[in-house]
């Protein structure tokens, strides 16, 4: 999940964040476009999908947002070192792993490509940052990977620990929220709302994830705030901007 250095850097810094460095940041609030993300829900099938074909890293990078690419108030980057949602991270107990490295919760998952993207407003430490990861597999493990998923989010519900290199991280609630509509071509959605405990065991933190598959691909997307307030979802603006930008390609490759 945190396998990038700058990632793993920004969350590592918000888990042992003091209240200090918050006094001025607590709250909670709802999401940025408006949007009431608090209601359970997730999409099911879709007439259409984008073929149970593998797509290659090419194809997935030629539909993942570009180095510089600019959403609204936000812009896209590259990752400098590894893959936030990296399988380095594991949870406890292992049932929960899907929430913290998608693909592991399947064993022997035939992952062909993946893409990852940082996408943040430059310069605002204490803003908005969205991990979005494009995942292809083989051999129909897409479908797996949201299996899990699902069940993951059924059997945590109230909590599990995610163990990293030096510490722990204890999420004390996995709320189901509403997914997004992402229209013809997605074939099931799955949106979560994490409430983390700070390493020194005061602040409650929030992170939200949204996972859509489109045929062999999933898109995911985790976004979370450097402090204690409640962001209210993923940007709807950075979801619909990729989700569009994949379809096109697709459409087109």
């Amino acid at each position: 999940m945190f396998g990038s250095a700058q990632y793993g850097r920004r969350r590592g810094a918000a888990l042992a964040v003091s209240a200090v460095l918050f006094a001025g940041v607590a709250g909670c609030g709802g999401g940025e476009d408006g949007r009431d993300d608090k209601k359970p829900g997730d999409r099911g099938r879709a007439t259409a999908s984008a073929g149970p074909r593998a797509l290659t890293e090419a194809q997935l990078t030629a539909a993942s947002f570009t180095d510089g690419e600019t959403v609204g108030k936000y812009t896209a980057s590259e990752f400098s070192l590894g893959a936030p949602h990296g399988d380095d991270y594991t949870a406890d107990p292992a049932v929960c792993q899907p929430l913290v490295s998608l693909a592991a919760g399947v064993t022997d998952h035939d992952l062909r490509s993946e893409v990852n993207r940082r996408v943040d407003v430059p310069d605002e430490m204490l803003g908005t940052t969205v991990a979005v990861q494009l995942r292809s597999y083989g051999r129909g493990d897409a479908a797996r990977v949201m299996k899990a998923l699902a069940r993951a989010g059924e059997k945590c519900a109230d909590g599990f620990t995610e163990v990293r290199a030096v510490a722990r991280g204890k999420y004390l609630k996995v709320e189901p929220v509403r997914a997004p509509g992402f229209g013809a071509g997605a074939d099931e959605t799955r949106a979560y709302h994490f409430t983390i405990l700070d390493v020194k065991g005061k602040l409650k933190l929030h992170e939200y994830l949204t996972v859509v598959r489109s045929g062999s691909v999933t898109l995911s997307f985790r976004a979370d705030l450097l402090g204690t307030k409640d962001i209210g979802g993923v940007p709807r603006e950075v979801t619909d901007a990729q989700w569009e930008k994949f379809r096109a390609a697709v459409a087109t490759g």
